[in-house]
């Protein structure tokens, strides 16, 4: 497990794009590549995937898709076509993103799946998920521990 702790919102923005970059290099070859993002509201969660969105080359505004929970945004990647972000605040149980095919969208191993509030849908997550915990530190610190992915380098580098 990896923890950072970032001293401001570019800094988490930052580990965002540089999560991205390593992202692209890990082979998931069964299914998509999911990200679990967790924390409490104002953690940094979005601030985060607006980084990691421009990391996968993105050129996109991204906004937490809170009311209509999801996103999708194509990608120029030759290993990943499509970026999927999903917002669970909202959703009381998994039975709720049935509508979303979100099955269907774990199942297809050229998507990366972002999704804010996972513990809601814990039950339906690969056991691959890369998990990452976002909470409030001092002041505009944020404490965020990265489950299931390589060593990142720095943010400072």
């Amino acid at each position: 497990m990896e923890k950072v702790i970032t001293i401001n919102s570019e800094e988490t923005e930052k580990l965002g794009f540089l999560t991205a970059k390593k992202v692209l290099d890990l082979a998931y070859n069964e299914k998509a590549l999911v990200l679990a993002l967790d924390g409490e509201l104002g953690a940094g969660k979005t601030t985060f995937l607006k980084g990691f969105a421009k990391g996968l080359g993105l050129n996109k505004k991204i906004q937490s898709p809170t009311f209509i929970i999801m996103n999708r945004f194509s990608l120029s990647s030759k290993k990943y076509t499509d970026f999927y972000h999903f917002d669970c605040y909202r959703i009381e149980n998994g039975k709720e993103m049935d509508c979303l095919d979100l099955n269907d969208v774990l199942d297809k191993k050229t998507n990366i799946v972002c999704i804010e509030w996972a513990s809601k849908i814990k039950n339906l997550l690969p056991k691959k998920t890369i998990n990452i915990d976002f909470k409030v530190g001092n002041g505009n610190e944020r404490v965020i521990k990265i489950k299931n992915l390589c060593r990142i380098k720095k943010i400072t580098s």
